[in-house]
């Protein structure tokens, strides 16, 4: 039979083996990271944005003279406001890079740039909308998608306002944790972030390959966001292993569930999508007061006692 010190030596190997596993995850992220986030890369990507917007606007206009032959023209619109829907498209999915990388450094860093997404996405539908606008303005024909635009508009709006007031509000205060389960933690959501980044390669690919073969395209924003969802849920789990309590449980999934309220804004229908947009920014910004008001609470007791 087993000893006990066979089986602590195991246990120890076995420990050591998924630190220095989490570790190397670890130091590939952070790879990853230096590169997106360097000067270089971040004026590269904005290159290519202005190239794509530019290449679309000539590629449409080509379109509209007839230039193309039938098999790319069937292809290619006739409308120009669909250039820049294809900008705020790389602006999103370089937005939604930067929150994958955000995930290991605060939760609440990581669902304020959700609802910075959340604002583009909006903004995004507002040009979407402009394709329906006959040149010049027909009305009432023009009537549903000016509607459209003004909602998701201010709903953008208000988002950014109720982002400024949560950035403030939505930091966590300071308490001492054990720092062998900080580091545990962080590492976590390190391999998590690789992983989210890896399936958003594949899901992205695959949408890709879906529409250059003439099928019908998903909703790339909506299905990464319900990934996102479970992501977050399984930071809030892991976080109650390394840093056990129950403020922090209430406040991490009280946040986790207004990403489910953004999850469900952007499959909402016009106006209804801007308005639980709003209540998802409410949601986390009282998450975040009562949070707040109860550390307070505590630490004035702990100074009287």
């Amino acid at each position: 039979m087993e000893t006990d010190t066979q089986t602590q030596a195991r246990q120890s190997a076995i420990t050591r083996g998924l630190t220095y596993f989490f570790e190397t995850v670890a130091h590939g992220f952070d790879s990853v990271h230096a590169f997106w986030e360097g000067e270089v890369t971040s004026r590269r990507l904005a290159t290519a944005i202005v190239v794509v917007f530019l290449g679309s606007l000539a590629a449409i206009e080509m379109n509209r003279w007839g230039l193309f032959p039938a098999s790319i023209a069937r292809v290619v619109p006739t409308n120009h406001f669909y250039a820049v829907n294809m900008a705020f498209t790389l602006l999103l999915l370089q937005e939604v890079m930067q929150l994958v990388l955000t995930l290991p450094r605060s939760f609440s860093r990581a669902v304020g740039k959700q609802f910075e997404i959340l604002a583009l996405i909006l903004l995004r539908s507002c040009f979407k909308e402009l394709v329906n606008i006959h040149e010049p303005l027909v009305f009432p024909q023009d009537m549903t998608p000016l509607l459209r635009i003004l909602s998701d508009g201010m709903g953008a709006l208000v988002v950014f306002v109720l982002l400024t007031v949560f950035i403030r509000v939505g930091k966590a205060r300071k308490v001492h944790h054990d720092g062998a389960g900080l580091y545990a933690f962080v590492l976590t959501k390190k391999a998590l972030s690789l992983l989210l980044l890896a399936l958003f390669a594949v899901l992205g690919a695959y949408n890709l390959w879906l529409g250059v073969s003439g099928a019908e395209m998903f909703d790339f924003f909506t299905v990464f966001y319900t990934v996102l969802i479970f992501s977050d849920i399984f930071i809030v789990l892991v976080a109650q292993r390394h840093l056990p309590g129950f403020v922090a449980m209430f406040r991490n999934s009280g946040l986790a569930l207004s990403t489910v309220f953004i999850r469900l804004a952007l499959v909402a229908p016009p106006y209804y999508n801007a308005a639980m947009g709003v209540a998802s920014a409410l949601f986390a910004i009282m998450i975040s007061l009562a949070y707040n008001y109860y550390m307070t609470g505590r630490l004035i007791a702990k100074r009287r006692r």
